[in-house]
């Protein structure tokens, strides 16, 4: 009996043993993937990363299935050991076009629950809004959607840059040459600055309201644009969609608006 029950618990500490190795095995394994991940989203890398993934799990999937299934040994044999040869000198001779196609792979909407090039841009929006908004800084930010904001985009400055806390402030702050006008936004990058907006003639909306706020009003119900208005007297932060407005919202409440309105562009999409 003792020995029974030696032997039983020598099994349950072996089992025990390898139970936490593998826990601790897959542990550090999520963290590197987590942190290279974490690291490659929002660079141009990242698209890459994805439309990798696409191919190797699409060429996976066709490798077990014609192997298993349909029994084509030969074809899973060229697969599997030829395929490696030959893959390695086509992404050395034609590294730009396989880069471009695995980018437009990885534009693949399934991705979009995994990769979220939106936090990262959100992130940096909101913290943008609210620094200038505790300096009393003015600021008009319009984010485009579906219709296009371009006859707006050509009156203004043109630009390409990335949509950055830091140049976001740099541009509205006080004495700049584009700090009167708007910045135009598109796929989570400024495209423009100093834009000029049509004024809402609404009459429901209070003629305190200052013309920054009536111009980013006006340009929500032109188009559907997202329209992100600092006030310079009060500081307040306003978020008009739509032709209504969102008034005196708090950085967790933009941060959630804008996230909203990102999922139902991506479900549209």
């Amino acid at each position: 009996m003792i020995h029974m029950l030696t032997d039983i618990a020598r099994w349950f500490s072996v089992r025990y043993l390898l139970l936490l190795r593998a826990a601790i095995e897959i542990s550090v394994i999520f963290l590197f993937i987590y942190a290279f991940l974490r690291i490659m989203e929002g660079t141009r890398g990242a698209g890459v990363l994805k439309g990798l993934v696409t191919f190797m799990g699409i060429l996976a999937v066709v490798t077990i299935f014609l192997s298993h299934r349909l029994q084509m040994e030969n074809l899973n044999w060229v697969i599997t050991r030829l395929a490696p040869v030959v893959l390695v000198p086509l992404f050395i001779l034609f590294q730009p076009e396989i880069r471009r196609a695995l980018m437009k792979l990885g534009q693949n909407p399934m991705f979009r629950m995994f990769f979220r090039p939106y936090r990262r841009f959100t992130d940096e929006l909101v913290r943008a809004t609210f620094s200038l908004a505790r300096d009393r800084v003015g600021g008009l930010i319009a984010i485009e959607r579906e219709v296009g904001l371009r006859s707006y985009v050509e009156g203004g400055v043109r630009m390409d840059a990335e949509a950055s806390a830091e140049l976001i402030k740099t541009i509205f702050w006080p004495g700049t040459p584009l700090h009167d006008g708007a910045v135009v936004i598109r796929q989570q990058r400024i495209v423009a600055a100093g834009c000029l907006f049509p004024l809402t003639d609404n009459p429901q909306f209070s003629r305190e309201l200052g013309t920054r706020h009536r111009a980013g009003i006006g340009i929500t119900e032109e188009s559907d644009a997202a329209a992100i208005i600092i006030s310079e007297q009060t500081g307040q932060v306003s978020l008009a969609v739509g032709g209504t407005l969102q008034r005196d919202l708090d950085d967790k409440s933009l941060r959630r608006a804008l996230d909203e309105l990102a999922a139902e562009t991506e479900e549209k999409e």
